[in-house]
């Protein structure tokens, strides 16, 4: 929970991924989408801000080959994953226009293979991203060798995403994008529905396996 600007306005901290950790180094990408994230574009060397974290769970740590599927600004949440484990990852990469498509140079310097798609078709193929991703699981390649999925995007599209593979058998980890109060799971702001009850992304979150979240 990153501390948008001093005094009452805007009030709460921004909840943001961490990005990048190194050398004693926290880096945060994001979109500016509203006055807080605005007055965070705004920061310059120097100045002080109140951090508090990290906070909730992580994603679980792959054993082997992953597949990662990232929507706009979530490759934030998944990056520092394949950049851990270079040349295991196959990343599925979506983004509105070409504007919008964010450390793609690195991503294909990182990754095993990269699939990328634009809404607008302005880079590579024109569509969701949701829908090579279904055809590369559908494949037999995939079907002999199935691998852990991890994703972070728009709602809509994880609940494609769950569609899907509900016939499947995979592991599927997904970090949701929630605005967020305190992070501490003190306010309740933050719930999505569960098969167990709901759960307050901040806490029990941001990562959950896809099977147990209620797609209203």
């Amino acid at each position: 929970m990153l501390e948008a600007a001093k005094g009452y306005d805007p009030l709460l901290k921004r909840p943001l991924s961490i990005f990048r950790y190194n050398d004693g180094i926290i880096q945060f990408l994001y979109r500016i989408r509203g006055k807080g994230t605005k007055c965070i574009s705004e920061l310059r060397k120097d100045d002080v801000v109140q951090l508090l974290g990290p906070l909730g769970n992580c994603y679980p740590q792959p054993s082997g080959d992953f597949i990662v599927l990232a929507g706009g600004i979530g490759i934030a949440s998944v990056f520092s994953l394949f950049e851990k484990y270079p040349g295991r990852a196959y990343v599925y990469c979506g983004s509105r226009n070409c504007e919008e498509l964010l450390m793609l140079e690195d991503i294909k310097r990182l990754a095993k293979e990269v699939c990328v798609t634009t809404d607008d078709g302005s880079v590579c193929r024109a569509g969701l991203i949701t829908e090579p991703f279904r055809e590369f699981i559908e494949s037999a390649a995939f079907s002999n060798n199935p691998l852990p999925i991890y994703a972070c995007g728009p709602n809509p599209m994880l609940q494609v995403l769950s569609t899907i593979i509900s016939d499947k058998k995979l592991e599927c980890h997904v970090s949701l994008e929630e605005v967020m109060a305190c992070g501490v799971g003190a306010c309740l702001g933050c719930v999505c529905k569960t098969k167990s009850g709901y759960s307050r992304i901040c806490k029990e979150g941001p990562v959950f396996k896809i099977e147990d979240i209620v797609w209203d």
